[in-house]
This record gives C-alpha cells, sequence and structure tokens, in this order.
C-alpha cells in the first residue's frame, strides 16, 4: 500500500487472529492504465484514478460488491533502475511489524524496506530465505470500527484472491519459517509423484494455499489466484487484452479449473474458478 492511500482497508466481521492473516494484495506495475483495461476485463474489477496527494501513482482496487480487492502501484523508470519490475505481492497481517522483521532476520530472511508508517498502518517489505517478497503489515481499523478485519482474501467469493501458493526448493524449510512467524500450519498433503508433496497451508483452521516445489522450468514466488466466474471467459479476455496464458485450463481437486498467465507488461497472475 502506498503513503498517499487514504481508504480503508475493506472489512469483515468474523473474528480471526491477525497475525498470519492476508490483509492486502497489490499489483506492481508499469502501466496502471493497461491494468485497469486488462483486469477489468479478466476479473471484473473497477480500478480507480491515482489518489492524489502523494507524488505516487497509486490506486484501488474495487469489487463488484464495493470492496476492495487491494492496490495497484504505478512503478516509475527510478523504481525499475532499482530492481522493481511487475508482480504481484501479498501483505501479511502482524500484531507487531518490527518484532516480525527481527524475527524474519534471524531466520535468514532479508528486508527490502525497513518498518515505516503509513495512514493505514505500520508496514515492511521483507523476503523470506529463499528470496520471495512479501510486506508485514499492523494495519490501523478505520475510524468507528476497532474491530474491523481485511477480507481481501476468500476460498469462495468471486474477485478476491481464493489460493495463496508458494514455489520454493525447499519446501520444509518455508513451512518452518511461515510456520513459526505467522502460526500456519501444513499438515495436510496431497502427494505429486517426484516433486514431493502439495502441502496445504492453513491460518486459523482456514485453508488459505499451499507450499510446493515449483515444476520443471518454473520459478521460485508466491503465486496469488484470482477467483472468476469463469475460466473459459477469463482465457478469452486475457488473450483479447494482450496478456498470455502459460499454463491450463487444469482442473484441480473440488472440481475447480486454474490458469496462470502474464499481464500485457509482465506481472504474473493466477486465476482459479469454473470451467
Amino acid at each position: 500500500m502506498s503513503e498517499v492511500t487514504d481508504a480503508p482497508v475493506r472489512t469483515s466481521t468474523a473474528q480471526r487472529p491477525l497475525q498470519g492473516s492476508n490483509v492486502w494484495y497489490e499489483l506492481m506495475t508499469t502501466d496502471p492504465d493497461a491494468a485497469k483495461a486488462f483486469y477489468g476485463s479478466v476479473v471484473g474489477w473497477t480500478i480507480g484514478d491515482p489518489i492524489p496527494g502523494g507524488g505516487q501513482d497509486y490506486r484501488m482496487i474495487g469489487r463488484s460488491d464495493g470492496g476492495f480487492a487491494g492496490g495497484v502501484l504505478g512503478l516509475t523508470d527510478e523504481m525499475c533502475e532499482g530492481g522493481a519490475f511487475p508482480l504481484w505481492i501479498g501483505y501479511i497481517g502482524v500484531d507487531d511489524v518490527d518484532a516480525t522483521v527481527a524475527g524474519i532476520e534471524a531466520k535468514g530472511g532479508k528486508i527490502q524496506m525497513a518498518p515505516f508508517d503509513i495512514p493505514q498502518g505500520r508496514i515492511a517489505m521483507v523476503a523470506d530465505p529463499q528470496g520471495n517478497p512479501f510486506y508485514v503489515m499492523k494495519p490501523v481499523p478505520p475510524e468507528g470500527q476497532p474491530d474491523a478485519q481485511s477480507d481481501v482474501f476468500s476460498a469462495t467469493a468471486e474477485q478476491r484472491v481464493g489460493w495463496n501458493e508458494l514455489t520454493t526448493p525447499d519446501p520444509d524449510a518455508a513451512r518452518e519459517f511461515y510456520g513459526d512467524l505467522f502460526g500456519w500450519t501444513s499438515d495436510d498433503f496431497m502427494p505429486m509423484g517426484e516433486l514431493g508433496e502439495y502441502r496445504f497451508l492453513a491460518h486459523a483452521g482456514t485453508t488459505i494455499g499451499a507450499v510446493c516445489k515449483p515444476m520443471p522450468g518454473g520459478s521460485n514466488r508466491w503465486r496469488y489466484y484470482i477467483r472468476v466466474p469463469s475460466i473459459s471467459a477469463a482465457i478469452d479476455a486475457v488473450k483479447a487484452g494482450g496478456g498470455t496464458v502459460s499454463v491450463g485450463p487444469h482442473e484441480v481437486p473440488g472440481g475447480d479449473h486454474i490458469v496462470i498467465g502474464n499481464d500485457p507488461h509482465g506481472a504474473e497472475f493466477a486465476l482459479v474458478g469454473k470451467a
């Protein structure tokens, strides 16, 4: 999230621990206007205009139900020269940003942006020991809503991230790292032959995603699956909008189908939905 963002994180009424929850998702892109058109067609989101007042191009991603799905950060030439590139990145909620950052360093992770404050809370950009980046954040609840919680993640609702998948060469180390820091459990799994196990990640009793080794030729990264009503319709929109599909559609347990691809400016995305 950006220092210029003044809109609150949309909330749900279900109470769950903040530590380890999925509180925000952000697209970093070199062309926010193109992203607005692309993801509007593919997912059905409404991406707003830049929020004024802070010197950055930051936009809110609106859902059809009036809530927010995340944000879009426009990457400047200076950011790209410093190593930034188009990608989706997630924010993990924590009770104490500074203490969590210290724990990340102690466990072999890296600090990419030291803790700092924004109107919506305190955040830091970090990476796990295998180099996968993410943010940690302690949000400030909206005024008058002290118990408010983010609802950007949902296992079933459309236009929200419904699955968080980490591919890493060392899933056992990742399970220990994220489990110790965020309380995620990974007791259940699905065998994947030579690739080992597809370990399901759970937070406070809710399955939020999985960790596994990369497929042959695959990459080491966090991947966020956005739920759409129709995978076939989404594929048509991806191609019409100048994006590409690199994996799928594949059916997954439960009857859903998934695809993985890249938007017109190179950010990898993933979709889940009915065929």
